[in-house]
């Protein structure tokens, strides 16, 4: 396991600035975009390159069904070696990979950048019968976007559940050629569940928190993201832990990357010292804030191309 830290001086980090949405009034909700824009990333892509929607015009989104029927969305960005990306929880591939430049990035460096909507996310389908979130579907769901496009040379990844979506992937059968775990530690693998709590007092006390509370400005990303809380607390229900014996088994190069402030989900260096071939990397930020930085995006590009 190698560590490398690529931490600069942090004079963007400006999360806490996020302003609340109102529920009932597009005047309000267009006053405060430029303040929503903070949490979501100090660099967004400009308006002029996106739609009325506010995706950006040459990413349609494609659809696909998973196993169990469910229509599942994707995006793509690029040609060249197949890079499969997978957002976190709350968020969606628009938000994780394209409003920051990310895909931009890796495009640029001959990736064809695959970005899915995981369920209950995005344009994905957001069932609200529990049954459509049994154990691992996530994961299944992943390596079923795997077969739907014949991949078979590939690279994976993904941000906080999206990176333990990739090592659940990983574990049951996925055979990338390297694979990125960021905003990911070790106890967030081997203790899934182990924020469940936070998440499903803030999905079933909508309104309540005090205004700046973690809380508070979660749940004002949900809006901004247009979050279906029923979906989402099904989600949680999707969770497997991977046992450290399996964790130790994963032969795949591993880029576990995080932000030199993100703590949410345990050790990072411990993930990658869990794993046979793992190198740690950090780049500015915590866990809301990393994902917003070129140095996330460049990071995976130096791993994928060393």
């Amino acid at each position: 396991m190698t560590t490398t830290n690529n931490n600069k001086p942090n004079t963007n980090d400006t999360a806490g600035l996020l302003m609340p949405i109102s529920r009932d009034s597009s005047r309000e909700r267009a006053r405060m975009q430029p303040h929503i824009a903070v949490i979501m990333g100090p660099r967004p892509l400009p308006a002029e390159s996106m739609t009325s929607t506010g995706v950006p015009p040459d990413i349609p989104v494609r659809y696909f069904q998973a196993g169990d029927g469910v229509q599942l969305a994707y995006r793509e960005m690029g040609e060249g070696r197949p890079l499969m990306l997978i957002h976190g929880y709350f968020s969606t591939a628009l938000v994780n990979w394209v409003r920051y430049g990310h895909a931009a990035v890796l495009a640029a460096h001959g990736h064809r950048v695959i970005m899915p909507d995981l369920r209950g996310h995005g344009d994905s389908a957001k069932p609200h019968a529990a049954a459509a979130y049994p154990p691992d579907v996530l994961a299944d769901d992943g390596i079923a976007l795997i077969h739907h496009l014949g991949l078979t040379d590939y690279d994976l990844g993904g941000y906080s559940l999206g990176g333990r979506t990739t090592v659940r992937m990983l574990v049951r059968g996925a055979m990338p050629g390297r694979a990125i775990v960021a905003g990911m530690g070790l106890d967030g693998i081997v203790h899934s569940g182990g924020r469940s709590a936070f998440f499903r007092r803030i999905l079933t006390q909508l309104g309540t928190f005090e205004r700046g509370s973690l809380e508070w400005m979660t749940e004002a990303f949900l809006k901004t993201v247009g979050g279906d809380p029923v979906a989402l607390i099904h989600i949680l229900a999707t969770f497997v832990d991977t046992p450290i014996e399996d964790v130790a088994q994963i032969r795949t190069p591993t880029l576990v990357l995080t932000g030199v402030e993100d703590h949410d989900n345990g050790s990072a260096e411990g993930l990658a010292a869990a794993l046979p071939d793992g190198k740690y990397v950090s780049v500015p930020g915590n866990h809301m804030s990393a994902v917003t930085k070129s140095e996330l995006g460049t990071a995976v590009a130096d791993f994928l191309g060393g």
